[in-house]
């Protein structure tokens, strides 16, 4: 089983009966999800990086489904893609460092979640913030290896631009996480 379940639940889908089909179900899932949000890819004249829903998907899952699972998610959603499955955004590799961050950012914002730490308001903006600069530091890393561009331009290119987006989707996560363990486990 990927998940080791305790009398209380640790993040959200563990309010689900553990079960390895549970499990399996959730990863691929979560795989899916991050793939279609890749697939609503709005490109923006001034950087090689288009708008997409991932950071959303793989932070806000993160947070659900725990490190182990979003982790697992994650890499299946990129090795899917190596193998040819055509469901990355189309960048010419200029988005390799994002993805490759959305395993990064499941491992840590995965792992706040488990501990409890991704449930209220002020926590869940704590564990997007956070997520989203693992997300960005591999990014822009990634737009600078592979496009060439400086340090600086890197981050204009690849950090800046995506700064108010990523503020509406934490504000949707906010809302959402805290609403979800009230409704899901309302003694806690």
């Amino acid at each position: 089983m990927l998940s080791n379940t305790a009398a209380a639940p640790r993040v959200l889908v563990d309010v689900l009966p553990a079960s390895r089909v549970r499990d399996v179900s959730l990863v691929t899932g979560f795989a899916l999800l991050i793939a279609a949000s890749a697939q609503l890819a709005i490109p923006l004249p001034f950087t090689p990086v288009p708008i997409t829903g991932q950071t959303l998907v793989v932070l806000l899952g993160a947070i659900v489904l725990g490190a182990t699972r979003a982790t697992a998610g994650s890499l299946l959603y990129i090795a899917a893609g190596v193998a040819g499955v055509p469901w990355f955004a189309v960048t010419g590799g200029a988005t390799i460092g994002y993805i490759v961050g959305f395993v990064a950012a499941a491992i840590v914002v995965g792992a706040i979640a488990q501990r409890g730490l991704a449930r209220t308001p002020l926590q869940v903006a704590g564990a997007m913030v956070v997520g989203n600069a693992v997300i960005y530091a591999f990014g822009a890393t990634g737009l600078a290896l592979v496009v060439g561009l400086s340090p600086t331009a890197a981050i204009t290119a690849g950090i800046l631009p995506f700064l108010i987006g990523d503020a509406i989707k934490l504000a949707a996560a906010v809302a959402l996480v805290p609403a979800a363990w009230k409704l899901l486990n309302p003694e806690r």
